[in-house]
């Protein structure tokens, strides 16, 4: 098979040239990063596909190509003709030596891409992105794309499994990554994407329950389902590289090997509970550890002397169920609330499921515009129309919350100015609701300097004041000393890279699940001058309510208009 023959040469023959500017070049490398190098093989040999970060990615593709079969009435059908679909690809391939193909049939119906990512075979590598309903809020983009006819109606949700070509390694990602990614895309083919997503600090030592992510992870899916607004579309994607070991021939079998594992039996999935019930929850920090770092972070940035203004500690939560928790059907639960916000799962072979529920967008790339926004301060929700008005004035006046907001805002600014020719801001404060919580809002677009250097934009906006702190390297080195916990990819970039845009949500609101321990709740507050320890305890558990609330059988809020 060819995972065997490349796992082979991926050990052996050609080994991976290094970029010596990661994408944090600030962040110092210690030897505590490093893995062994037993734990280093077990890594490697994990692997079921292609690795693309192994090609050399100057040489560009054979073919990166979409083919669009009739339209048909149902998943079934659809799953029938692209079994054929990838028969006839078999015997009649392209001659090409490298190349990546995607076979794609519309669905008349429209399917939800979780629910049919809930039927699937939960032993093969899965993906999930739904976006965000920005629906209200001004679009900032308009003004610097155009889609030209090169782009097809964006999905809402799509689903994956399988793993046509991978990225993934356990050193910091660089731009020969990114270009090894953006190698295997084309504008002519907007719907192949890379989805995955990058570690909070790549250089930090990765956890035994993150290790299988890596210090960064892509994959373009074997089997894609997209769910549009009115229709769906299953899709077949084959990639291949003879440098790599990766033939046509191998790859197209083991894209039929997953297809004969497709359900085409689709239910919805029910929201109202998951069947399990908590047995024990454990915080790191505890509570009474939190306090002391609190109160530590804050004598550091009243020092006269420290340039620090703003710190954020985070928080790992231990919740042990008595069953199995099902990540797929945990993550529909939190759709029920999650209509503005993000919704995500990366799941690489034989490893936990990460998933998230996050309203932070991190960037939106679309030809030569890109946005982002700044997200900071938190307030519950209201239990009455009165009380809502009130918690959001308290909030809009609050001399704390808007240096903590305003120090996110200004941060993201500069960082666009960067790589921006010029820079719009609207407005310049606003309040998000949530069907939780509440957020101080502004949204940021700018035209870039050049449309393809999407790891430019990564670098300039991760880590963004939000999840770090500011200035970002202080506050880093200040989270590395305290949190006593890998954060992986809880506050990193979640996404996907695309020929014809790209996009990036923050990985907030948070967890990984895994078989037999429970799962791992993430969330972390902004640390500013007149925090108070307590408060900011008890804004942890506000943030991770939807996850706990949803284990206690609570039922699924919506916000108040």
């Amino acid at each position: 098979m060819a995972s065997i023959q490349f796992a082979s040469h991926f050990l052996g023959k050609n080994p991976k040239k290094y970029n010596p500017s990661p994408i944090f070049q600030s962040y110092s490398l210690t030897s505590s990063t490093k893995l062994s190098s037993c734990r280093r093989q077990r890594f490697l040999l994990c692997s079921l596909s292609m690795n693309g970060c192994e090609a050399d990615h100057k040489v560009p593709l054979g073919t990166v190509e979409t083919r669009t079969l009739l339209m048909v009435p149902s998943p079934a059908a659809a799953t029938e003709r692209l079994i054929k679909a990838v028969s006839d690809l078999k015997s009649q391939p392209p001659s090409f030596s490298s190349g990546i193909v995607r076979l794609q049939v519309p669905i008349e119906e429209q399917i939800g891409a979780i629910d049919w990512l809930h039927a699937q075979n939960e032993g093969l590598p899965r993906s999930f992105f739904s976006r965000r309903s920005d629906a209200g809020r001004p679009d900032l983009l308009q003004d610097f794309s155009s889609d030209n006819g090169s782009s097809d109606c964006n999905p809402v949700s799509v689903a994956g499994i399988g793993s046509a070509v991978y990225f993934r390694h356990l050193d910091p990602f660089t731009h020969d990554d990114w270009r090894s990614i953006r190698r295997f895309l084309s504008s002519k083919s907007p719907l192949i994407r890379a989805y995955g997503g990058l570690r909070f600090d790549p250089n930090g030592k990765i956890a035994v329950e993150w290790e299988h992510f890596g210090s960064f992870y892509f994959t373009v899916p074997q089997v894609e389902f997209d769910e549009f607004g009115g229709s769906s579309m299953l899709a077949a994607t084959v990639a291949w590289d003879n440098e790599l070991s990766c033939t046509l021939e191998n790859a197209i079998e083991a894209l039929q090997e997953t297809m004969l594992q497709v359900s085409s039996i689709i239910m919805r999935l029910r929201r109202e509970s998951l069947g399990v019930s908590v047995v024990s929850k454990n915080h790191v920090p505890s509570e009474g550890a939190y306090d002391p770092a609190v109160s530590n972070a804050l004598e550091i940035i009243k020092d006269k002397n420290s340039p620090l203004s703003k710190v954020v500690l985070a928080r790992s939560s231990r919740v042990i169920t008595d069953t199995d928790i099902d990540p797929i059907a945990w993550l529909a639960r939190l759709q029920c609330e999650g209509q503005d916000a993000y919704q995500f799962c990366l799941q690489p072979p034989g490893a936990p499921a990460f998933i998230g529920n996050t309203p932070e967008r991190l960037f939106h790339r679309k030809h030569l515009g890109v946005c982002s926004e700044a997200l900071a301060a938190t307030r519950p929700r209201g239990d009455s129309m009165v009380r809502e008005m009130e918690i959001e004035r308290d909030l809009l006046t609050s001399a704390k919350d808007d240096l903590e907001f305003s120090i996110v805002r200004e941060n993201i600014r500069e960082k666009l100015k960067t790589i921006c020719d010029r820079v719009f801001v609207e407005p310049q404060k606003s309040v998000r609701k949530l069907a939780r919580v509440q957020h101080l809002y502004s949204q940021l677009a700018g035209e870039l300097r050049k449309e393809d250097d999407e790891f430019g934009i990564l670098a300039a906006l991760h880590p963004t004041p939000a999840v770090c702190g500011c200035p970002v390297e202080e506050a880093r080195l200040l989270i590395e000393r305290i949190e006593s916990f890998d954060r992986g990819m809880y506050a990193g970039p979640i996404g996907f890279f695309g020929g014809g845009e790209s996009e990036f949500a923050v990985g907030i609101r948070s967890a990984l699940v895994e078989k037999g321990l429970g799962a791992l709740i993430y969330a972390g507050t902004g640390i500013v001058s007149g925090s108070n320890p307590s408060s900011e305890w008890n804004e942890l558990e506000l943030k991770i309510s939807q996850f706990t609330k949803s284990l206690e059988h609570e039922p699924a809020l919506h916000p108040i208009n």
